[in-house]
């Protein structure tokens, strides 16, 4: 295929991810007046991304297995319908509940955006040529995050935050006509079809166990408590039946284990956790720093992520250039996870008098390291993986940077509550006043309507714990540093296949240019 051919067929596929990232991002930046205007808490704050990270997360392999399976211009236009679904549902939402469960159906399709993409790109392009491609996808990624957060300002500010759900559905619907008339794949070859059912459901369950224990421990019940006890065992014991499960007795394995005695992949999919926490935890405390700690508006914090943005939009189209023109790409993964260190380690010193030149550029930094380490990993990996498993490898890596994200939010999500609960109570009793109860210490405050004694307390609480956020998320980034260290820089190959694997011929298949 010509580039100009590849550019056609991911066209819709690009338009599609921008709709979903445009959706993540919009909601970031409006998140603050939703849970103010629903009566929410820090912890419902934690749930609306949590909740479309979790079903992502879960689905996320499901999806990469499926890729391997079945037509994936169906599976990608399906997913890309169930986001739509989750998007309209989410603007009608009248309450905390039903406005986590929209994006959790949000999360189904994003979660599949998120695999499919990858494994189409897979498909047509060779690893050489492929990190061409994956600059353009981290584009769309960094306008989507440039954009979303403008256009969130602009429409919590004017028509109100229930359109920061419906703007992105103009967009779903361009991409999925998209997909019907430019997305042209080969044939894949006719095989019997086994879904590992059992797995997926044990995978989902692990993980969601996991994450309901991290992000609820300390404000619904201890540490220490019984629930926590009956959550942590049952996620361990349901994640080893799982590992069990799928080494063992599914004939087809969701998350094939043999992957993981390639060094690169287990050292990739490893690192991949703590780049999910620097990207979605970054979009969800940055924006409440700027609106809680520093008192702006959605508008106004939504211009302010304009720095990290470029970071990684620069780091992204720059080091998939390089890659393409040298085949060399560890030397991006090495530098990226340094600047994600230094990233980090910096916004860990911010509060809400710091300079806001001096943020601007911290969070240039960071951008700039996940801009060179996302999309990269996945190319690492794809480069090492057989092409019949490239749909459960290259999810593999989403589904590990998912967890990291999901988790990352999650637990510091719940840090930040119990911070910022204890910040204000004290400053309250400096003031010589007092909350009514526990679950007011805890509340998203709308700060327009506070006396001003009153929010300088709850900005300068939000500002000292936001800082710690950042600051509890380094050793994770040194953690990916030390993996790609030790992964083998293997030279990217022009082929779409290895050289030791075997054609996929089915003699009745359509040349490529037709559907699949």
């Amino acid at each position: 295929m010509t580039h100009q051919q590849i550019l056609q067929a991911l066209s819709g596929l690009l338009l599609s991810m921008f709709a979903a990232m445009v959706a993540s991002t919009i909601v970031n930046t409006a998140l603050p007046p939703i849970v103010a205007d629903l009566g929410g808490s820090q912890t419902g704050y934690t749930w609306v991304v949590v909740g479309t990270l979790l079903a992502m997360t879960a689905t996320t392999p499901v999806w990469g297995k499926l890729a391997d399976l079945f037509n994936q211009k169906v599976l990608t236009q399906t997913a890309l319908t169930i986001f739509a679904v989750g998007s309209l549902v989410a603007g009608f939402s009248t309450s905390m509940e039903m406005l986590i469960g929209a994006r959790v159906i949000q999360g189904l399709g994003i979660g599949g955006l998120m695999a499919l993409v990858q494994v189409v790109i897979a498909s047509i392009v060779s690893p050489r040529e492929r990190g061409r491609y994956a600059g353009y996808l981290g584009s769309v990624f960094a306008v989507a995050t440039v954009g979303g957060p403008l256009i969130g300002g602009l429409v919590v500010d004017t028509l109100g935050w229930r359109w920061c759900f419906w703007v992105s559905l103009p967009f779903a619907v361009a991409g999925w006509l998209l997909l019907q008339r430019t997305l042209k794949l080969p044939q894949r070859p006719r095989k019997q079809v086994s879904i590992d059912y059992v797995g997926a459901f044990l995978v989902m369950l692990g993980v969601s166990l996991l994450l309901v224990w991290i992000s609820l421990a300390g404000n619904q019940f201890a540490w220490t408590s019984t629930i926590s006890l009956v959550l942590v065992v049952s996620a361990v014991v349901v994640t080893l039946v799982a590992v069990w499960w799928e080494a063992k007795v599914a004939v087809d394995p969701l998350i094939p284990l043999r992957l993981f005695r390639d060094r690169t992949t287990s050292l990739a999919t490893l690192a991949s956790v703590s780049v999910g926490i620097a990207m979605f935890g970054s979009g969800v405390y940055l924006s409440q720093y700027f609106q809680l700690a520093r008192g702006m508006s959605p508008t106004t914090a939504g211009l302010m992520s304009i720095c990290m943005v470029l970071g990684t939009m620069v780091a992204g189209i720059v080091s998939g250039r390089l890659i393409s023109d040298t085949g060399k790409w560890k030397r991006y993964l090495v530098g990226g996870a340094v600047l994600v260190i230094v990233g980090l380690g910096l916004l860990g010193t911010i509060d809400r008098e710091t300079w806001l030149v001096q943020v601007g550029l911290f969070m240039l930094v960071l951008g700039l390291g996940v801009g060179a380490i996302q999309q990269n990993l996945v190319l690492a990996v794809q480069n090492n993986t057989a092409f019949a498993d490239i749909g459960a490898a290259s999810s593999l890596v989403a589904f590990f940077r998912s967890i990291g994200g999901s988790a990352g939010v999650a637990a510091l999500g719940a840090v930040l509550a119990h911070q910022v609960s204890d910040s204000v109570r004290a400053g309250l009793q400096r003031l010589g006043m007092a909350l009514g109860g526990g679950s007011d210490s805890q509340s998203v405050p709308d700060l327009a309507t506070l006396p001003t004694p009153v929010r300088l307390v709850f900005e300068n609480a939000y500002g000292d714990a936001i800082a710690s956020v950042f600051a509890l998320t380094v050793p994770f980034a040194v953690l990916t540093l030390v993996c790609v260290l030790f992964i083998q820089e293997v030279p990217l190959r022009h082929t779409v296949q290895r050289a030791d694997e075997r054609p996929h011929v089915d003699a009745d298949a359509e040349p490529v240019g037709h559907d699949g």
